[in-house]
């Protein structure tokens, strides 16, 4: 009796059940890549714009205001540059008006003093004010724009300090912030009040001829000067002897022609 060699059972189904298994770790890294580059990208996307974006919570650190559909944005206060001198101050602001009607600026107070409005260069006022176009805005301050001046700067206010400004509109009415008091120099310049008056000079000499003129009540060292000049020209050779008629000589002032003493 012969028994016949049976051959050993195909392999390919072994194989291919180890080609599975073996592909099983690949599966398992690709879907682990998978899942943190969508980690990845949903991280992202918290950090995009929105709404709710954190990056507009972050406030500018000029004046700031929104009341409605009127935002007032970059207010200031511009005044003399210089702590002794008085004159002209001008608010400086940029309107906007979000809404469909137009609206007017019918006021701008500072500390409670109100500012006079002028229309940009070249217009007039209308309806009593400043016209801010429905969807669109003006500038207040800077060459050939809208102005808002006053006379000078309200009491109890100096550079460096924050003043309460108030802007009245026709439908929003009152849109209220704290504006900082600068200097009309350096780039506040142009944005600053359009006269700027020089600082004053009492304290220092002029060289001008006649603006020395002696007073009555000079002290006496002052008669070295008429001594000088003749004692006075009005008191002829005097001057020279005793010099007590200098203060009457000390009264005609440098540069002007003496009187005939003879």
């Amino acid at each position: 009796m012969s028994f016949r060699h049976r051959p050993d059972p195909p392999v390919r189904t072994a194989k291919g059940v180890a080609a599975v298994v073996s592909l099983q770790p690949s599966l398992r890294r690709g879907a682990l890549a998978a899942t943190a580059v969508a980690f990845s990208v949903a991280a992202l996307g918290a950090c995009a714009a929105g709404n709710n974006a954190p990056t507009l919570e972050i406030k500018p650190d000029n004046a700031y205001a929104q009341v409605e559909d009127i935002k007032v944005q970059n207010a200031l206060v511009i005044t003399q540059p210089h702590h002794d001198v008085k004159g002209p101050t001008a608010v400086s602001a940029t309107l906007f008006n979000n809404g469909d009607t137009d609206q007017v600026l019918q006021s701008v107070t500072v500390d409670g003093q109100k500012a006079e409005l002028k229309a940009a260069k070249g217009k007039a006022l209308e309806k009593g004010g400043l016209v801010v176009p429905a969807h669109g805005s003006i500038v207040l301050g800077g060459k050939n724009n809208a102005v808002a001046t006053l006379a000078t700067l309200p009491k109890g206010l100096t550079l460096g300090d924050v003043a309460p400004t108030a802007f009245t509109f026709s439908k929003t009415g009152d849109v209220k912030l704290d504006s900082f008091v600068v200097p009309a120099d350096g780039s506040f310049t142009e944005w600053g009040p359009e006269v700027v008056p020089a600082p004053s000079e009492s304290g220092k000499p002029s060289d001008a001829p006649g603006d020395h003129q002696a007073s009555p009540s000079a002290p006496a060292g002052d008669d070295h000067a008429g001594d000088e000049h003749g004692g006075g020209e009005q008191g002829g050779e005097a001057g020279h002897e005793g010099g007590e008629e200098g203060h009457e000589g000390g009264e005609v002032a440098p540069g002007e022609s003496a009187p005939n003493g003879h």
